[in-house]
């Protein structure tokens, strides 16, 4: 018998996903309002939870890492994994970050040019050099860490003990008993939708524009809100063909694509723009974030007050926390026969380092082409908008004609992987049971591809940027707490069943045969 629908989940997020959407439509300028209002509040008065939450998460990790319950192996001792390290690193990197990268790694540097964090005089070289780094701190092991603390939890719970549900409510068992499995744990799984509709609202919606100013640019077309209409029901029709297709046919297949074509833009812009300034500013900038790292998770700017920790640091954290979840549940699914030690290096390490990479790329070649008066991209960026600035920074390019086109079809495609992921794990929220070797029901994975469109679109046209970072804000709250609720489950679960002996032979075994691979190396 195929995996049965949990009917009451799918019936309330629907519910909620419509009782958001049609006010944003219908009474615009109120809910304009409400959006300005609840980011002042949400920043001002809860900002500092989502700095302490990094700061554990980070810790959570590297404990998990480093202690002996690293060694554990999530499946039986002889599963092996089901994606190569190359399409599970893709599929990793792909689904938990999407098109963002593309946005943000190429212009979020001038936001900190023009208004330096930590008191700096803005436009000086100091501030370029700080702008070049923190890019690379937000999306880097702290917004890593924030993805790995539900992918464990889950992942133990599906692989190790071996429970048929992906869902978060399942992963609060060890703390809130048998309130899981009743109305409280179905409060939490559509929390976690709620939320995650949030995150991928805020990605699709930055996305799409930028996606649009490009085939504006490519094919000489007004760039207007119908064009970004056009790119979301593109991005809709891919991600949804891919997602009835399921996990090794769609999902694996679009990030094995997306990987090499990320990677190929990545040396060309290295090859063929200023190669010493970035590889000597990226370098720079990867010392002053290591440098400075605690003080960077820490600072809330108590006295200046110049609202830079709750307008990007507060905000990337949210966001990443709405996220969580999400890539927990994804990664769960895709990591049987690793270890949690390879798991938790795998997201901090190869996430980070692909994330440094396109600032480093992206950012600073478009910075080069700022401070050397070749393109004013702070300019573009304070007259029109940012998909416009971005475009241009990729049109300055040699061989601007191919890269550009390229550069569309990679955002698209980041799109699609990333919703993708996010369609099939809503389809899994919302199924009763879920074992290893089973998948959600391809009519529902394909109907919530669809329904992700809503939202972005809806806030696209309500309020742009601000609508979406006070939506990822607001509802990464809730999910800071079912999230620590947890990392409590995880760490009761490893304890509990160490003294049982559960894990013994499993920790036994993965030492023996690292024993034996060592001496064959």
């Amino acid at each position: 018998m195929g995996a049965r629908t949990d009917w009451p989940t799918f019936g309330a997020t629907l519910v909620v996903l419509l009782g958001i959407c049609i006010p944003l439509l219908v009474m615009q300028q109120q809910a304009n309002d409400f959006i300005n209002a609840a980011f002042a509040v949400m920043t001002e008065k809860f900002g500092i939870l989502y700095l302490w939450g990094g700061i554990a998460a980070v810790g959570l990790m590297l404990w998990l890492a480093l202690s002996r319950f690293g060694h554990i192996k999530l499946g039986g001792p002889n599963d092996k994994p089901e994606f190569t390290a190359f399409s599970w690193a893709g599929m990793l990197f792909c689904a938990g970050i999407g098109s963002g990268i593309l946005y943000w790694g190429t212009i979020e540097w001038a936001y900190y040019l023009q208004s330096p964090p930590l008191g700096i005089e803005a436009g000086s070289d100091k501030a370029a050099e700080w702008a070049a780094t923190y890019g690379m701190f937000h999306w880097g092991i702290t917004a890593w860490a924030f993805y790995g603390v539900p992918a464990i939890p889950l992942a133990y719970l599906y692989h190790v003990r071996k429970q048929p549900e992906l869902k978060l409510s399942a992963a609060c068992e060890g703390v809130l008993g048998k309130h899981a499995h009743g109305p409280l744990g179905r409060l939490i799984d559509i929390l976690f939708m709620f939320g995650l509709l949030g995150g991928v609202g805020t990605s699709l919606g930055l996305g799409t524009p930028m996606v649009a100013a490009g085939l504006s640019e490519v094919f000489g077309i007004e760039n207007s809100f119908g064009l970004s209409i056009f790119v979301m029901l593109l991005c809709t029709a891919i991600f949804g063909i891919s997602a009835y297709s399921g996990l090794k046919k769609g999902i694996k297949v679009l990030s094995d694509i997306n990987v090499w074509l990320a990677v190929a833009l990545l040396v060309f812009i290295v090859v063929a723009g200023p190669t010493l300034f970035i590889l000597k500013t990226t370098t720079n900038g990867l010392g002053l974030m290591l440098q400075n790292f605690v003080q960077m998770n820490f600072w809330t700017d108590p006295i200046s007050n110049s609202g830079f920790p709750e307008g990007w640091t507060i905000f990337y954290w949210a966001w990443w926390i709405a996220y969580g979840p999400f890539m927990g549940l994804f990664v769960a699914k895709i990591s049987r026969g690793r270890t949690i030690r390879q798991v938790v290096t795998g997201m901090l390490v190869f996430g980070s380092i692909g994330c440094w990479a396109y600032f480093g790329a992206l950012g600073n070649f478009a910075m080069h082409l700022e401070l050397n008066d070749i393109l004013s991209v702070t300019g573009l960026l304070n007259e029109k908008d940012a998909p416009t600035a971005i475009i241009a920074v990729i049109n300055a390019l040699p061989l601007s004609s191919i890269v550009l086109p390229l550069f569309c079809v990679l955002a698209l495609i980041f799109l699609a992987t990333q919703f993708d992921s996010a369609a099939y794990t809503m389809a899994a929220v919302a199924t009763v049971e879920l074992r290893e070797d089973e998948h959600p029901a391809r009519w529902q994975r394909l109907f919530w591809a669809f329904a992700l469109a809503g939202l972005p679109l809806s806030l696209m046209f309500v309020g742009g940027l601000k609508a979406l970072q006070t939506t990822a804000i607001t509802l990464a709250l809730p999910q800071l707490f079912i999230t620590a609720i947890m990392a409590v489950s995880l760490i009761r679960w490893l304890y509990q069943d160490e003294r049982n002996g559960v894990q013994i032979a499993q920790q036994t075994i993965s030492t023996a045969q690292q024993r034996s691979e060592a001496v064959l190396t």
